[in-house]
């Protein structure tokens, strides 16, 4: 790499820290306690807490205070490749975990005539990152099935280590995924929760909790600048 593409990644880097951090910020100046007064929080009316992960309850920091805390690098490269066959059939319904998140998630779902309301053709989608109503159209697109801890991430913390069906169970695993605008989801990427969080804060610490359980879940490291952001967002959930 040359002195000019580090600077530009090491640019990049802090970019996204110091996102992380307004985003921090303003989160913390919106709960109770502050001395800052909350704006309107966005409506997010959609599935039901019992239907869906994105009112995740409030995780403990002692959850956060029993991950390992590691900042190695993995030994050999991420691959998605290692993650296996994208949206697998897991839990052997008859729909791959595509469309069951689309049919978790989505309200007015509408699904494609003869796949035994299977595949989801239509639907609505309060989006828990932006708290915005998204319109969902298959020919159009639209919505993406986000990773919470992505799959580049859970590899650097650990998956590098795993048998493969480990890691296809991972890559499918419903507690882990969640409908977003496709906009959003590709402006994540694959980075970590000191790199990225969403957009509307006030979802930050249902966010931060759901990152929690599922590093805890598949025994999941953490590391150092991680373990920071989650301990200033869990203190005040």
């Amino acid at each position: 790499m040359s002195h000019l593409n580090g600077r530009r990644r090491s640019s990049r880097v802090s970019g996204a820290v110091l996102a992380v951090a307004a985003v921090v910020a303003v989160w913390t100046a919106s709960q109770p306690g502050s001395d800052v007064v909350p704006g309107t929080a966005k409506s997010t009316t959609g599935p039901s807490a019992s239907s869906s992960p994105a009112a995740a309850p409030a995780a403990s920091t002692v959850d956060l205070a029993g991950l390992v805390v590691v900042d190695d690098a993995a030994p050999r490269p991420y691959e998605r490749d290692e993650f296996g066959q994208r949206w697998a059939d897991v839990d052997r319904n008859g729909c791959d975990q595509r469309n069951d998140v689309l049919a978790r998630d989505l309200v007015d779902v509408v699904y494609r005539p003869g796949t035994q309301d299977c595949v989801v053709e239509r639907g609505a989608l309060t989006d828990p990152y932006t708290g915005e109503l998204v319109r969902f159209e298959k020919v159009d697109g639209g919505i993406d099935i986000d990773h919470v801890v992505p799959l580049a991430a859970a590899w650097r913390a650990g998956a590098w280590s795993w048998t493969a069906q480990q890691r296809t169970d991972f890559a499918n695993d419903p507690a882990n995924l969640q409908a977003t605008s496709s906009s959003v989801n590709r402006s994540k990427g694959d980075q970590g929760v000191d790199e990225w969080l969403p957009p509307d804060p006030s979802y930050a610490c249902a966010y931060a909790t759901r990152w929690v359980q599922i590093k805890t879940r598949w025994s999941l490291t953490v590391t150092t600048a991680e373990k920071t952001t989650l301990e200033q967002l869990l203190e005040r959930c």
